[in-house]
């Protein structure tokens, strides 16, 4: 299976066919058309380490702790689409996983955004000290 830049042997993917809920009629209690797709990132041999480990962290709740890789697939009714479904969804975790990160640029806060922000805190608190009751040594008595 071609994934991105790499090629995936089919040997390390393991399909399993299993009965999935939702639409289907009376068809759903019989045939099994949902596909339960594993696969071991982490013994696989076609990506380098840093692919592996952005592919297991993109991956996010469908990774195992050892590394595999489960996607269910049962958003059509027969087995054919679905497994189609379940390898495309594969190939784009890959596709994600093969592009490195771009570097985050740090930017400086513009002073006339600091000078702004300063100005209408110092306006909110001026609103605030007006609302206040006025002082007791104010009052003539």
């Amino acid at each position: 299976m071609r994934a991105g830049p790499f090629l995936v042997d089919e040997k390390e993917i393991e399909e399993r066919f299993i009965r999935a809920s939702g639409p289907g009629g009376q068809n759903v209690n019989k045939v099994a058309s949902a596909v339960q797709l594993r696969f071991d990132a982490m013994r696989s041999r076609a990506f380098p380490d840093g692919v592996r480990s952005r592919l297991l962290k993109l991956a996010g709740a469908r990774a195992t702790k050892d590394g595999v890789i489960l996607i269910e697939a049962s958003r059509f009714r027969d087995q054919a689409r679905n497994r189609e479904d379940a390898r495309a969804r594969l190939a784009a975790l890959i596709e994600r996983a093969a592009s490195p990160p771009k570097k985050r640029i740090r930017t400086r806060t513009p002073v006339s955004q600091k000078r702004k922000r300063l100005e209408e805190k110092t306006r909110r608190g001026e609103v605030k000290r007006r609302r206040a009751r006025p002082a007791a040594d104010s009052v003539d008595g």
